[in-house]
């Protein structure tokens, strides 16, 4: 079928779709290319982080009754607080190492996190309520748009424009790309660098959990939710440029529609499109879409 024989209504359907699994993908991409930008770190436990956000909601409104809005709220610092433990205690010792060192370290605390979630909890598939206040549906007109959907893309494009604000426009983040650059001439400036990185670990894999509470009312919860997810997110990183927040951003959103657009066109080749795209990213511009050919 060409795009040109999709009814508008179905077009306008999936490109809603794409978009919104594009701001999933935003989150998690921002939080993967932040930790590697300035920690020169793969996290592959990125995916497993993702999951425990998710995971940690739905524990708070199981045993504790707290409902969606605390679970935004305490999830993600409960995985940071956790993430900044892992950085201290094991990351940190690795900095000066090749990346397979770093990529192997993430990919086993990955696999110990998923393998802990299934021990205590199985894999079972596990519902999460949408928000009472976002319940419901806007009328467009022209199509009908979840309630909870279209906060899902503003609050996803929200915290990623804000990641990159304070990355690329602020003096934190001047004074942590410096850190990244030359951490012995920093900490002559008195700027506590280990702090520093902690923060930018914990504050990575608090996107991931974010991503993670937001996604369990869509996606429902489960302790392999994380796995096929976090591939598709390291292509886009790759795609945008390993490092490059606003390279992540672009190119997630891009490729949420292109994957949904796909979906019509030529089914069978919508969950490859990713690789393709970055098959041909990798062979005819290897440092990436917006990544620095310095």
């Amino acid at each position: 079928m060409s795009i040109f024989e999709i009814p508008a209504a179905a077009l306008l359907g999936q490109l809603l779709l794409g978009v919104i699994n594009g701001s999933f993908y935003a989150l998690l991409s921002v939080g993967l290319a932040l930790i590697f930008g300035m920690l020169r770190v793969i996290n592959f436990a990125h995916g497993a982080q993702y999951m425990l956000g998710a995971f940690t909601g739905w524990l708070l409104l199981q045993y504790a009754g707290l409902g969606f809005w605390w679970g935004l709220l305490l999830a993600p610092l409960m995985v940071a607080v956790g993430a900044a433990f892992l950085e201290r205690t094991m990351l940190a010792r690795i900095y000066q190492d090749d990346h397979v060192s770093g990529l192997l370290l993430t990919l086993g605390i990955g696999l110990v996190i998923e393998g802990l979630v299934r021990f205590q909890f199985g894999n079972a598939v596990r519902p999460y309520p949408v928000p009472e206040l976002l319940s419901g549906v806007f009328e467009l007109g022209f199509m009908i748009v979840p309630r909870y959907r279209g906060f899902v893309v503003v609050a996803a494009l929200a915290l990623c424009t804000g990641v990159w604000l304070l990355v690329e426009k602020t003096r934190v983040g001047a004074d942590l790309r410096a850190a990244t650059e030359n951490p012995t001439l920093v900490q002559i400036f008195g700027i506590n660098v280990p702090r520093m990185m902690t923060l930018t670990y914990a504050v990575g894999a608090g996107l991931a959990a974010i991503a993670g509470v937001i996604a369990a009312p869509i996606y429902q919860v489960s302790p392999l939710m994380g796995q096929d997810l976090l591939i598709v997110v390291f292509a886009i990183v790759v795609i945008g440029g390993i490092g490059s927040i606003l390279g992540s951003m672009v190119t997630s959103v891009a490729l949420g529609v292109v994957e949904a657009l796909t979906k019509i066109v030529y089914p069978e080749a919508s969950a490859m499109v990713v690789f393709i795209v970055m098959a041909l990213v990798i062979l005819f511009k290897p440092n990436g879409l917006f990544g620095s050919d310095t």
